[in-house]
Order: structure tokens, then C-alpha cells, then sequence
């Protein structure tokens, strides 16, 4: 039993740790940007500071940036050596990991896709209210700290920039990361294996509550957000319990909370907490009634949330072991460019465990910082000088057009994803067949993640997504549903292989009219 529960939060928090590796990269790049080339005065200036229209700049800043509650811990330590307000880098921490390119896209292809709309609009709000109400009650938060040296144009002011990153991720940044990671083991440890299988019902006024006492702890990419909010939306569930699951799930994490604590104490903390708790829990239940999806059947299973819960039972078995069974997971639910997020951060550590060590010898920053002397400089036809504001500019440019980039590449063509997706049905159906149970309940969750990159891939090259081509994938993503079931509760041979049949004719349908479209253009 302690077993199961043990290996089981460690894959639950290694599982978090990959999907966050990108976006923890992508904040580190951030905040070297802001340290070393934007400098404190024009970081300031970008963001304002103790104004409405500080908090509205700050939420277009952090709609616009790719992030999540993990990867913008850096950035708001950076903003607070900035000497901007707390409600502003809030404003910022918590509108960042909302939304991002692919999960805006994502949440457009839903059947319903006013509905995000109308939780970016109400992120809005709940970030410019309870910022501007926590600003006024303590207007004076901000801090004031020297400007860094300036580093001399050229190639020592981009490795400044990597050196800050360097730094940043061996520092008390890590520690932080790790404890809102730690979040998502606890979890595990407290909801037994799909125990949220059968909660947050739409006529359950106890939904929102459950949900916000669930999704502070967790943690979720805005893609895992986003996904999971399909689901609800599909299966009747919530809808105010999904919006407190992107505020809350996606835009905060235990580690942010510490962070205020410690730089802010546990008083200002708690206000600011409150403040968040009132205004989101309002909407959640003002945005029940109107935003409901009056024409779906609403259901009483899902899998939304085992992401949440102990991956293993007490009666497991696992032919590998634990750690056998962990690696397998890991291996084949990891994605590539969660797998190079990984690989650069920790190419990052090791350079500033290396730095570390150095320091006891050598400060590179005082090699970094060392002006030239006039008279020994020699000019080259590379000796361009560009404000580091600009330079910063730039970059955070690229970072976003990266992200768009992303999208094309996370979203395939169609006619691409129809053939993974293909392969991913045959595996699990011919698990199923073959009564390998375990391994098709595994390919199942991967065919409902290619048939939404089907939807999205469309989306994104069409412009738009019919009623019958949304029709064609709900109906294929029932039957795995239906025969993911089927498998839980061991139904007879059977019932299974007549269900194989019937998932089988969905995708055949599915992939007819994707492809008809395809032939059409």
C-alpha cells in the first residue's frame, strides 16, 4: 500500500516536472532578458506599476508571452527586483499561464468556444480587481534595488544573459519549482486511484468548492488545462468548477504561494489569497447557469482529473516493478519538446552548479562587467551598438513567434495526424482485442489527444471547423470512452470485441471526412 502510494507520487511529480520543462526553460530565458538587457528602469516602465493600466499591461504581457505557474516563478522574483507593485507581477504570474497559443486554439475548436472567450474576459477581471484592491490597501510594496551593472556591448552581454539563466536555475528559484511540483504529489497521495471520476457535476453546487480545494495544490501546463476543460465541456460537467480549474489549476501552484509568503509575509499573503478566492468562486457561480451547454447530455464518469489521483492501487502489479513501470510511462507519454525543455534545463544547472564552484576562484561577472578601455578598442564591421531594450525587445519577440512556430508543429496537417492517430488506434484496439487490457487503456488517452491535434490541425490551416467534422470526432471519441469502460469493468470478451467493431467504423468515418476535405482542397 505505501509502496503503490510512494512510487505513485514520485510519477505524478516527474510526469509535472517534464511537462513543465519548456515553460521553466522559456521563464528563465525571460528573466535573463529582463536582467541583463532590459534593466530594472525599463522593465518598470514596460509593466507600470500600482496603476489600472499597469494591470491591464501586465495581463496583455502575460496573455501574449507563453508561460506556466511554474516557469513564471523567476520572472516575478525578476519583476520584484524591479521594484514593480505586487498586484502587478500577479497581474502578470497569473495571466501568463492561462492562455497560451496552443491552448487558445485548442479551446477555439471546442463546440462551445465563446466559452473561452468569456474566461479570458473574467481572467481579466479577476486579475485588474484583485489587484487593484490589493494595491490599494498596501501601496507601498515595492522595492527598491540598484540597477546591475552594465555589461559592455558585444558577445559578453549575451552570455550575461546566459549566465543570469544559469544562475536562476540553481537558485532558491529550484526550490521554489520544487515545492509547487510537491503539490502535485501530495495529491496523489491524498485522492485515491479515480476518485474524481464521478464529481463535478453541473447541478452539484458544491462542484466550484471541491474544485478550488483541489486545483491550489495542482498543478497544470495550459495545454493540460485546456484539455481538461474540453473534456468537462463534452461531458456536461461544471462550468464554473472549469473556470476555477484554469485560475487556479493552471495560474497558481504552491510555490508561488510561498513566494509571496516570503517576501510579503503570511498577512499580505493571506489578503491577497482572499481577495482571489472571493472574485473567482463569484464567477464560478455566476457563469454556471449562462455559459452551460444546454444541448449535451451531461455524464456522470470521466477521466478528467486521474491526472490528480494515485496512478496505482494497492493491488497493482507491475511485471517490471514500480520503477520499471514509472520509466515505461515516462517514456512513451513524454513529448519531444518536453524532452529538450529537460535537456536544456539541465544543461542550465549544470552550468551554474559549475558557476558556483567557480565563484570560490572566479566571479565571471567581473569579467562580464569589466568596461573596455577607449583607447584599446578596435572597431569591426560587427560593431553595431544596439540598446539593450531593443535587444530585449527582440527576443521576446522571437520567444512568441517560437510559440506560433510551435503550433504548426504541435498541430500537424491533417492528412499527418490521421496516420499517427491510426497508428495509436490500432494499438489500442488490438490490445482490447487481445484482452492486453493495460496496454490499451494506455493507447486510448493518446487517440483522444491526436483526434484533438486533428480538430486544432484543421482549425489552424482551414480558419474554421464545421459542425460535421466536430460531429465526426465527438462520435470517435465516445466510442473509445464506451470501450474504455468496457475494459474498467472487465466486461465480457464479447461486449468488447463488438465495441472494438464499433470504435473501429468511428474512426473510419472520422478519417473519410477529414480526408474527403483534404482531397476537396
Amino acid at each position: 500500500m505505501l509502496e503503490s502510494i510512494f512510487f505513485g507520487a514520485c510519477l505524478r511529480v516527474l510526469q509535472a516536472a517534464l511537462q513543465a520543462a519548456p515553460f521553466i526553460f522559456t521563464g528563465l530565458c525571460i528573466t535573463g532578458l529582463f536582467h541583463r538587457l532590459m534593466g530594472h528602469a525599463h522593465t518598470r516602465r514596460m509593466f507600470g506599476s500600482n496603476t489600472f493600466a499597469s494591470l491591464l499591461q501586465s495581463w496583455v504581457i502575460g496573455m501574449l508571452l507563453p508561460g506556466c505557474s511554474l516557469g513564471a516563478i523567476p520572472i516575478v522574483k525578476q519583476l520584484r527586483r524591479s521594484g514593480i507593485a505586487v498586484g502587478t507581477i500577479f497581474a502578470f504570474a497569473l495571466s501568463s499561464p492561462l492562455f497560451d497559443p496552443l491552448s487558445m486554439l485548442y479551446g477555439l475548436t471546442l463546440s462551445k468556444p465563446i466559452t473561452i472567450v468569456v474566461f479570458a474576459l473574467c481572467s481579466l477581471v479577476v486579475v485588474t480587481v484583485s489587484g487593484g484592491i490589493f494595491d490599494w490597501l498596501y501601496p507601498a510594496t515595492e522595492v527598491s534595488v540598484a540597477e546591475p551593472p552594465p555589461t559592455p556591448h558585444g558577445i559578453k552581454r549575451l552570455l550575461a544573459v546566459l549566465v543570469v539563466m544559469a544562475r536562476e536555475s540553481v537558485s532558491d528559484s529550484a526550490a521554489l519549482i520544487g515545492c509547487g511540483l510537491l503539490g502535485v504529489g501530495l495529491l496523489s497521495v491524498v485522492l485515491p486511484t479515480g476518485i474524481l471520476q464521478r464529481t463535478m457535476a453541473h447541478d452539484n453546487p458544491w462542484s466550484p468548492l471541491l474544485m478550488t480545494a483541489i486545483a491550489i495544490p495542482a498543478y497544470a501546463t495550459p495545454m493540460t488545462a485546456m484539455g481538461q476543460l474540453g473534456s468537462m465541456f463534452q461531458h456536461g460537467n461544471s462550468i464554473g468548477a472549469a473556470f476555477i480549474l484554469l485560475a487556479f489549476g493552471a495560474g497558481m501552484n504552491l510555490g508561488l504561494l510561498a513566494w509571496m509568503v516570503l517576501n510579503y509575509g503570511w498577512k499580505k499573503a493571506a489578503v491577497w489569497m482572499g481577495l482571489m478566492l472571493m472574485i473567482v468562486i463569484g464567477f464560478s457561480y455566476g457563469i454556471e447557469r449562462p455559459l452551460y451547454p444546454q444541448d449535451i447530455e451531461a455524464a456522470d464518469h470521466t477521466h478528467a482529473f486521474d491526472g490528480y489521483c494515485r496512478p496505482f492501487t494497492s493491488n497493482s502489479f507491475t511485471t517490471t516493478g514500480y520503477v520499471g513501470e514509472i520509466w515505461r510511462r515516462v517514456r512513451l507519454e513524454t513529448q519531444p519538446h518536453e524532452i529538450a525543455g529537460a535537456v536544456f534545463l539541465a544543461g542550465l544547472a549544470s552550468l551554474g552548479m559549475f558557476l558556483k564552484w567557480l565563484d570560490r576562484r572566479w566571479v565571471i561577472e567581473t569579467w562580464l562587467n569589466r568596461q573596455p578601455v577607449p583607447d584599446q578598442v578596435h572597431k569591426t564591421t560587427w560593431d553595431v551598438t544596439i540598446p539593450g531594450p531593443v535587444l530585449a525587445a527582440f527576443g521576446l519577440l522571437a520567444i512568441f513567434a517560437c510559440s506560433i512556430v510551435g503550433c504548426y508543429a504541435y498541430y500537424p496537417d491533417p492528412g499527418e495526424t490521421l496516420e499517427e492517430l491510426n497508428l495509436a488506434k490500432t494499438e489500442a484496439l488490438s490490445g482490447a482485442s487481445s484482452r492486453q487490457y493495460e496496454h490499451a487503456m494506455h493507447w486510448i488517452p493518446i487517440c483522444e489527444s491526436w483526434t484533438n491535434r486533428l480538430q486544432v490541425g484543421a482549425y489552424l490551416r482551414r480558419g474554421s471547423l464545421s459542425d460535421y467534422h466536430r460531429m465526426k470526432a465527438q462520435v470517435f471519441r465516445d466510442q473509445l470512452e464506451i470501450l474504455e469502460h468496457q475494459l474498467e469493468n472487465r466486461d465480457p470478451p464479447e461486449e468488447i470485441r463488438r465495441q472494438v467493431s464499433a470504435t473501429a467504423r468511428a474512426f473510419s468515418r472520422l478519417a473519410s471526412a477529414y480526408r474527403t476535405e483534404l482531397d476537396a482542397n
